[in-house]
């Protein structure tokens, strides 16, 4: 299965840079909003979006679908595993620790009134 992504990921980037390519620039009638010809706007007609656009816009979003599966696919074959889980555990000795020796540490709380 994973596969199969791979390879459908490999065409449709080829189909999008394919895709890119064939469109007309915007910058291209720029020559023709200063005189040079007539068009509705600096940066040419805004028409309808056509084939070629509607196209890339449908193989931008199967890119995105396919690199999405990728992401899953990596993440089921590498789990990310905790730090805490890879240090060892120190060993417990048999004996319980004997309790400190109590000392007197110099307060003179004792010696207040109540």
């Amino acid at each position: 299965m994973e596969t199969l992504v791979w390879v459908l990921h490999v065409i449709v980037a080829i189909a999008v840079i394919a895709l890119v390519l064939l469109q007309h620039g915007k910058g291209a009638d720029m020559g023709a909003a200063f005189g040079s010809g007539s068009s509705g706007s600096l940066f040419g007609a805004s028409g309808s979006a056509n084939f070629l656009s509607r196209s890339t816009a449908i193989v931008a979003t199967l890119f995105f679908l396919t690199s999405l599966g990728l992401a899953y696919f990596g993440l089921q074959q590498h789990k990310p595993a905790s730090v805490l889980d890879r240090t060892p555990v120190p060993a417990q000795s048999a004996q319980p620790a004997a309790p400190a020796p109590s000392q007197d540490s110099g307060s003179k709380a004792e010696d207040i009134p109540q």
